[in-house]
């Protein structure tokens, strides 16, 4: 599952250029991009992921997972999915990038609660601003964070800094791994 998974990513969500023309959230230029959305909004890709990720969880015994919308939503509506499918159902949850702005203004949607486990995932981690965001908000509200878990790590520090605070972070795919596929086709 893991190869025709990261074959997935390399055909629909990699991009790759000699010169650094891809402009990243952070502001910086790169040499490659991964728009996941294409592989994680994919039918097999939806399948695949949610599949691979519960496997990584099912033990785990968490209630919820989640992360910062909108990167990390099809990843944990895929794995809520697959682990329905299997028996064992994790609750999804989605953290906002602002407070809901009526009602109950609150930063995370589902049905998680103060003291329950869960594990954060996104899509892709670069710095892992993103990620530590949704770590704040989900501690904020008192969950109890397990495991952190990204489809693709680009090896950029994100990992780093997130296991700095703390959090065991497991990539599915290494932007490593992609680009060897990327060398062996040219």
């Amino acid at each position: 599952m893991k190869k025709k998974l990261t074959g997935l990513i390399f055909n629909r969500a990699f991009k790759y250029s000699e010169e650094p023309v891809f402009k990243l959230v952070s502001g910086r230029m790169s040499n490659y991009y991964f728009n996941c959305k294409a592989v994680t909004l994919h039918p097999e890709g939806m399948y695949l992921t949610g599949n691979l990720i519960f496997e990584m969880v099912k033990d785990l015994n968490i209630k919820g997972i989640g992360g910062l919308t909108l990167g990390a939503d099809p990843v944990a509506y895929a794995v809520s999915y697959a682990s329905f499918i299997k028996g064992n159902p994790i609750e999804t949850f989605v953290v906002r990038k602002s407070a809901k702005a009526h009602g109950t203004m609150q930063w995370i949607e589902g049905d998680v609660r103060k003291g329950d486990r869960v594990v954060i995932v996104d899509d892709v981690i670069t710095t892992g601003k993103s990620t530590i965001e949704a770590i704040s908000r989900a501690k904020e509200a008192g969950l109890e964070i397990v495991k952190v878990i990204c489809l693709v790590d680009r090896q950029e520090g994100g990992r780093e800094n997130i296991e700095a605070l703390g959090y065991k972070v497991d990539a599915v795919v290494l932007r490593d791994e992609v680009m060897e596929l990327y060398r062996k086709q040219k």
